[in-house]
């Protein structure tokens, strides 16, 4: 009898162990997470928040801010000429920046994957370039591909090809910042690099018996074993190409001979002809240029929003082509 009561009592305790364990642990884990927590709510919950009530605000940084509801918005949609300008040059870098700079680098990456001498050396060649700080690349380039002086055209000129004005043309200035992103895609090369090169080799070996092509190998095999670091590149990318401001803004002062960003509403803006105003940059000039921070903070949270859509739809369209997906 006595025994069989010590037992009962055993086992009702092990729950209240159980649940003081649980609790323990888990206290021990939000200890853990605390300084993230404290960083995510301080440098993101915070901001947006705060720019989502200040884009219905009218908000100097000086001043208190009046609430004007919808007026920004409206403006925004309807009155403002410069911003869609600016939605379609980032819009432009989008739809081909990123694809461009991300074919070259798979393909650099899948010819230094086959490479069988000095690959060390193409590999640093490579990636050397992405390790120059974006403004020097930009000014270098710039250089580079000046109509009058630049060693692009005069090489040019010597198979009797008359070169473009590059930067200082609106049809040209987008596909040079696009020749530069080619230049300096060697931190995607690298990560496509490593992908490919984890790619197990038997199942290679196993696609040549069953008489694969080399386009079949790479559809079924290489292709669904690198698809999250494709995935990884794409929204990445996207993501830079939306927030693209220092290489245009660059460009554009240097190419017009002011050396000058951000000094307000200034004339070599997006030059030339506003071919390089980006949305991030004349979001920058209307909150720090002409102070109109709650105007800014409605192109804040559309930005936002642009971006999280965009983001969901690269998500879903790259699960549909993973193996989970496509059963």
């Amino acid at each position: 009898m006595t025994s069989t009561t010590e037992r009962a009592g055993r086992v009702a305790a092990r729950p209240a162990r159980s649940s003081r364990y649980r609790r323990r642990r888990n206290l021990i884990t939000l200890a853990f997470l605390t300084p993230t927590l404290l960083g995510l709510a301080i440098f993101f919950v915070y901001p947006l928040i705060a720019s989502v009530y200040y884009s219905f605000t009218r908000y100097d940084l000086v001043s208190a801010p009046q609430w004007i509801g919808l007026r920004n918005y409206e403006y925004l949609f309807t009155q403002d000429p410069n911003v869609w300008k600016a939605t379609l040059n980032t819009l432009w870098f989008v739809v081909i920046w990123v694809p461009v700079k991300t074919v070259f680098a798979l393909l650099i990456a899948g010819l230094l994957a086959r490479a069988k001498r000095a690959s060390g050396f193409w590999r640093t060649v490579f990636y050397l370039p992405a390790l120059v700080p974006p403004v020097a690349s930009v000014v270098a380039f710039v250089f580079l591909f000046n109509p009058g002086t630049g060693p692009v055209n005069q090489v040019l000129a010597w198979f009797g090809i008359k070169g473009p004005l590059w930067f200082n043309d609106p049809a040209w200035s987008k596909p040079s910042l696009v020749l530069l992103g080619i230049w300096v895609m060697g931190d995607v090369m690298i990560i496509f690099l490593a992908a490919l090169l984890d790619v197990p080799k038997d199942q290679y070996e196993a696609a040549s018996l069953d008489g694969a092509s080399g386009a079949q190998k790479v559809r079924y095999i290489t292709m669904p074993s690198i698809a999250p670091v494709l995935m990884f590149a794409a929204v990445t990318g996207v993501i830079a190409a939306i927030q693209y401001f220092t290489e245009a803004a660059v460009a554009s002062s240097v190419a017009s001979g002011k050396a000058v960003v951000g000094e307000g509403i200034s004339n070599n803006l997006g030059y030339p002809d506003g071919s390089l105003l980006t949305y991030t940059q004349w979001l920058y000039v209307r909150g720090f240029g002409t102070y109109q921070l709650g105007y800014a903070s409605a192109l804040a949270v559309l930005l936002f929003v642009v971006a999280a859509v965009l983001l969901i739809l690269i998500l879903r369209r790259f699960k549909a082509f993973t193996p989970e997906g496509a059963q």
